[in-house]
């Protein structure tokens, strides 16, 4: 099977770090629930005492409440008319719904005049949010309004941040605070005593990912095979390069193994990357992301649906059915099989 394996106490003192060091958090719990599951970071958002908890679309609200989470849940995809499920839970009062666009508001309102909303404010991301520009003139009607939330690039801008902050306060609700994501905590508390508002930081991969050395991912062997160089294997009858060995290890497509979303590449040196991937996959030899005897193998063929085939050359056998081996993975792509809090 393929594994995280979770030191529960080093993960959960760097949690309780994190939110010392930001008052007022708002732990995010939503697609994957970054590896662990969002009933994993559910209960874990309960234990660390947060009243309010995020999830990215309507239908992960039963996920968090079915693992036993009580508080406020904030859906932080936007509103929209087509979306039944976030229809039917805007009258559900421990629901917080966001709202990013002028005729949206309207129409929450007329649904649900007492809605629990957060109100999006557009950003440099422009991804969603009402025009920074219209904010300080909308009408939000009888709206029971929590606050304005402000999604930021990864790189945080302390002067974006700032700026719109100062459109919100034009607002006659605009008091009620303002909700980030992606500033630094010393900037959001900075900004806090600036503005004189409420400042509320949601945060996810920080919280739960920030210290890398308190879980690890591993695969189990399935099947060694010794074969000669030359021999045929796997689907398409691909040729061993070496003598060597055929290595099964359970994580496949399914699990999202070796699945990797499009980069942007910020150097000359980042741009060669996929350059030097595409040679690796015309010579056979794309690099695989377990690590058998000690460095990371070549694929024999592309990953199947639940495990892979990793080739191993020289003489020996370099596992043993039912090891473990280390698996790099990306963490918000990766489905496991069994998530263990040691």
């Amino acid at each position: 099977m393929l594994k995280l394996t979770v030191d529960a106490a080093r993960w959960r003192a760097h949690q309780q770090k994190v939110v010392e060091d930001c008052p007022g958090i708002v732990p995010v719990a939503k697609g994957n629930g970054y590896g662990f599951t969002n009933a994993v970071l559910a209960r874990e958002a309960s234990r660390l005492g947060c009243e309010t908890l995020a999830v990215g679309i309507a239908s992960e609200v039963a996920e968090v409440r079915e693992a036993g989470f009580e508080g406020s849940v904030v859906v932080l995809n936007p509103w929209r008319p087509f979306d039944a499920l976030a229809t039917k839970l805007l009258s559900d009062a421990r629901i917080i719904t966001t709202v990013s666009r002028v005729d949206d508001l309207r129409r929450v309102a007329e649904l649900a005049p007492s809605a629990r909303v957060l109100v999006e404010v557009e950003t440099s991301m422009h991804r969603h949010g009402i025009s920074p520009d219209d904010v300080p003139r909308l009408d939000l009607g009888s709206l029971d309004v929590q606050g304005w939330t402000i999604h930021l690039p990864a790189a945080g801008s302390v002067e974006e941040a700032r700026r719109l902050s100062l459109a919100v306060a034009e607002h006659p609700q605009g008091a009620k605070g303002i909700w980030f994501s992606h500033l630094s905590f010393d900037d959001a508390r900075a900004l806090a005593a600036e503005l004189r508002m409420p400042v509320r930081m949601r945060v996810g991969t920080r919280l739960w990912l920030g210290d890398k050395g308190a879980y690890r991912a591993t695969g189990t062997v399935l099947d060694v095979h010794r074969l000669p160089k030359g021999t045929a294997c796997g689907y398409h009858g691909a040729r061993t390069p070496a003598d060597g060995c055929i290595v099964v290890v359970s994580g496949g497509t399914a699990h999202g193994v070796a699945l990797a979303a499009p980069a942007t590449a910020h150097s000359f040196k980042q741009r060669l990357i996929p350059i030097a991937e595409a040679l690796d996959e015309v010579r056979g030899r794309v690099t695989s992301p377990f690590t058998v005897a000690g460095r990371k193998r070549p694929f024999a063929e592309p990953p199947h649906m639940h495990s892979s085939l990793v080739f191993v050359d020289g003489p020996g056998l370099p596992a043993q059915v039912g090891d473990e081996v280390p698996v790099t993975v990306r963490m918000t792509t990766t489905h496991f099989d069994e998530v263990q809090l040691a």
